[in-house]
């Protein structure tokens, strides 16, 4: 082997070590719960049956309630404090609509609820307190674990330094490749674990395989982390790869005018249904002031033949005029394309099942990665005290 290649390798291999030193630990918690966070509305449902699951009827989703009807019934059920944050429809014909609002509590500070809604039935089966106003976590579980995932459990900072994180990691996993990658073009041992092999040589091709299996997958995850968390920061050098690129700042925005009010998210989604009749409606956003817009998501629309089919709506909340509609078929610049893969690469969803099983065993793979990294290096570091001692014990020469 060259000896720059061999200065090169062990410059890249001390990096890498640092780095997954550092920060494998949190590499760790970002794999375990980004893992369980892939099946986010199944393990929520599994957990939450009373509120969050119903009986099916024969004639299925067809036998749903008027979405004016349930958002009437969650309206009226709710205090006049409360605001609507978001409303989800039902997932499948056995899911019930879940409605987020905040409520102003004793100390006039903000508690996060749930509601949960019979989809055929139009009934409340429940409301679940997600997280206090004082309090530092969630204490609903699935909440609790995203906020571990996304922040650590520490807000808007927290995001920030996970953001970071993740950068570093990024370069972690970049190294490692780095180191990896076979010299002498024995690509057989290094695409695999040696059957039969010591435990120091077991230890050694488990880090090693589960990384090169398993790297791709996380270099996706972890660039489409950052932008959910670095936002600003992750357009701002989209744009100097595409300068037309629209950022959060750009999005539509509606004009209030003397007179008018609100139209209302049954009226949004009557505009949106009128032009868009096709597919699933996912989610709705009211406006969080008077400058926003409404926005919907629609899912499953059969005429986008790819593999995330969502189209997202934004609607003027006084006129009810469509504003922007942004799917995989808008004409997007390449920056915007790049950035709208982003959070359904992130979940694994861009490839439907196999693509969340992919991101699923990836972030089981961080744990092993690290705890692998950490025993290869304790070894090193016997072997070397070991060599040490062999050295100064030996009798100088005179």
């Amino acid at each position: 082997m060259n000896l720059t290649l061999k200065k090169r390798r062990k410059y890249w291999l001390n990096v890498h070590l640092w780095l997954g030193l550092l920060f494998g630990f949190f590499l760790s918690i970002f794999g375990i719960t980004g893992s369980i966070l892939v099946f986010y509305e199944e393990i929520n449902a599994l957990i939450n049956p009373d509120v969050m699951t119903v009986s099916a009827l024969p004639e299925a989703e067809s036998a749903f309630r008027p979405f004016e009807e349930i958002f009437t019934i969650a309206t009226t059920s709710l205090s006049t404090q409360a605001k609507v944050t978001f409303i989800h429809y039902p997932s499948d014909a056995s899911s019930a609509y879940t409605v987020g609002y905040t409520l102003p509590n004793t100390d006039n500070k903000a508690d996060v609820w749930q509601l949960h809604i019979d989809p055929y039935h139009s009934q409340i089966l429940g409301q679940r307190l997600i997280k206090k106003a004082d309090a530092i976590f969630p204490s609903a579980v699935m909440p609790f674990i995203f906020q571990l995932h996304f922040a650590l459990l520490a807000g808007e900072t927290g995001g920030v330094i996970v953001g970071i994180m993740a950068v570093l990691l990024l370069f972690s996993i970049l190294t490692g490749l780095i180191v990896w990658w076979p010299l002498t073009d024995n690509w057989r041992r290094a695409l695999r674990i040696k059957p039969r092999a010591s435990i120091e040589r077991f230890n050694h091709d488990l880090h090693q395989t589960s990384g090169i299996y398993t790297g791709l997958i996380l270099l996706v995850v972890l660039l489409s982390g950052i932008y959910m968390n670095l936002p600003n920061q992750f357009i701002g050098l989209v744009k100097q790869l595409s300068p037309d690129t629209h950022g959060f700042m750009d999005r539509p925005h509606s004009v209030p005018a003397n007179g008018q009010t609100p139209i209302g998210l049954v009226r949004a989604l009557q505009s949106v249904r009128s032009q868009y009749p096709d597919g699933r409606v996912n989610w709705l956003n009211p406006a969080v002031d008077e400058t926003d817009v409404y926005r919907i998501s629609l899912r499953d629309v059969p005429e986008l033949s790819y593999f995330w089919s969502e189209r997202l709506v934004s609607v003027d909340q006084y006129t009810g005029k469509i504003l922007e509609v942004s799917d995989p078929s808008t004409r997007r610049t390449a920056g915007e394309t790049f950035i709208a893969w982003q959070w359904s690469l992130h979940s694994g969803k861009a490839f439907g099942w196999i693509g969340r099983i992919l991101v699923f065993l990836s972030g089981l793979a961080c744990p092993v990665l690290f705890v692998t990294g950490v025993i290869r290096w304790l070894q090193k570091r016997r072997a070397a005290k070991t060599k040490q001692s062999l050295v100064m014990s030996m009798p100088k020469k005179r």
